[in-house]
């Protein structure tokens, strides 16, 4: 039972924006190391074919993709730099941060504009002429917000391109939304001001209600409702938000200790932490994907097949619970072209696909067949894409094979 809504509805309405205007007034250069801490200095922009959001971007993109993160403001203030100084440092460790609200911008935002975010971004990977052709890893979407905008990340956070949640002083204000908590498939952390925060009954409430198996953090620091977004970098929350999404969208399994197991790095300091369901990759994928099959002993031929060129398809377990795990396939074509590809996955007993991102499925259990979606077929000689999916049983010794049109 929720004891606080009505008190903390109200208080979010009038006291969050009060504080938003506070965080905006603070984003300026003389209060914020410029660019961030990370090793990508980091700034704003805004894009006219995404009106009405703030997207934070290393200033010179690097070589390695850009994962997304999509972030709802507290208050749902329609100023893109309400958390400015806390985006601008996730966006410095290489990551494509999109807040809703233009900067400085007035009025109220909604969930639809994280779906808007998440769009553009799937559509300028793809659009060839744009700075982030084929440079943002669309296999790794984490929607987040803080307050106001949290509950507009809960909102979004069952679309099927989304691999983890941020929830940041925030949680349900009614036992009637509980359908959203029910939902959840992808990994969810929370980041909370502690006791002293309105929306700390609320975060603990959603934190007892998550649905059994799914792999959850629970961090409170102690320092009210109003976090640290206004520091420098952000703070001790701009810090661990950072560590979190390296982990969750980089496969970055040192930031991974600061959350996972009894002596994880948040254990025992400032911060009270709780854990369920988590678990470090033990067998991380490669950097450069190995083919699926020793080469063949006798010479390919010089010319790709009339039907296309082949492709391989590297299979990689990401997270393993009791009960559920997370996979990645890596698709790359081969020395040709490819306008389209299919995956066969045969996954063991006991295992099925319950939801899949950045493909298209026929099945869940036994042998899968996954083809790509209209925005990822299309790959030149050596280009590589990728897709996800959450299954239930044992994600190990499943095998992937891939042909190409």
């Amino acid at each position: 039972m929720r004891r606080t809504s009505k008190i903390y509805a109200g208080l979010a309405a009038i006291l969050v924006p009060v504080t938003s205007m506070i965080m905006a007034v603070g984003v300026t250069p003389a209060n914020a190391a410029v660019g961030g801490s990370g090793p990508y200095p980091a700034d704003y922009e805004t894009s006219a074919s995404l009106a009405n959001h703030t997207i934070f971007r290393p200033q010179n993109l690097p070589t390695e993709r850009l994962p997304i993160v999509v972030w709802g403001n507290g208050g749902c203030s329609g100023n893109g730099l309400s958390q400015g100084n806390f985006l601008r440092e996730i966006a410095s460790h290489g990551f494509l941060a999109i807040a809703n609200g233009a900067p400085n911008g007035s009025g109220s935002t909604t969930s639809q504009m994280l779906t808007q975010s998440i769009d553009w971004a799937f559509a300028e990977n793809s659009r060839q002429g744009s700075k982030y052709y084929n440079k943002i890893d669309t296999t790794k979407v984490a929607v987040a917000g803080f307050s106001c905008g949290g509950l507009e990340a809960y909102a979004v956070s069952n679309d099927p391109r989304v691999t983890t949640t941020g929830i940041f002083s925030s949680g349900l204000l009614n036992d009637a939304d509980d359908y959203q908590l029910r939902r959840l498939t992808k990994p969810i952390a929370y980041f909370v001001g502690g006791p002293s925060d309105i929306a700390y009954p609320n975060a603990m409430d959603d934190w007892g209600k998550l649905p059994a198996g799914l792999p959850a953090f629970m961090g409170n620091l102690n320092v009210g409702h109003g976090g640290t977004y206004h520091e420098t970098n952000g703070g001790e929350f701009g810090r661990v938000a950072t560590l979190y999404f390296k982990w969750r969208l980089k496969g970055d399994n040192t930031a991974g200790t600061t959350f996972v197991g009894a002596n994880c790095g948040l254990c025992r300091t400032q911060w009270t932490v709780q854990q369920k369901n988590l678990t470090l990759d033990t067998t991380p994928p490669p950097t450069t994907p190995p083919p699926t099959t020793p080469p063949p002993t006798t010479p390919p031929p010089t010319t790709p097949p009339p039907s296309g060129g082949a492709c391989t398809a590297v299979y990689a377990v990401q997270d393993q619970w009791n009960g559920g795990f997370v996979a990645n396939v890596s698709v790359t074509a081969g020395a040709a072209a490819l306008t389209g590809w299919r995956v066969t996955l045969t996954l063991p007993s006991g295992a099925a696909v319950t939801s899949l991102w950045n493909g298209v499925a026929s099945g869940t259990s036994g042998t899968v067949t996954v083809a790509n979606q209209s925005y990822n077929g299309r790959l030149a000689a050596g280009q590589g894409t990728s897709f996800g999916f959450q299954g239930t049983g044992n994600g190990s010794g499943t095998t992937a094979t891939c042909t190409g049109s």
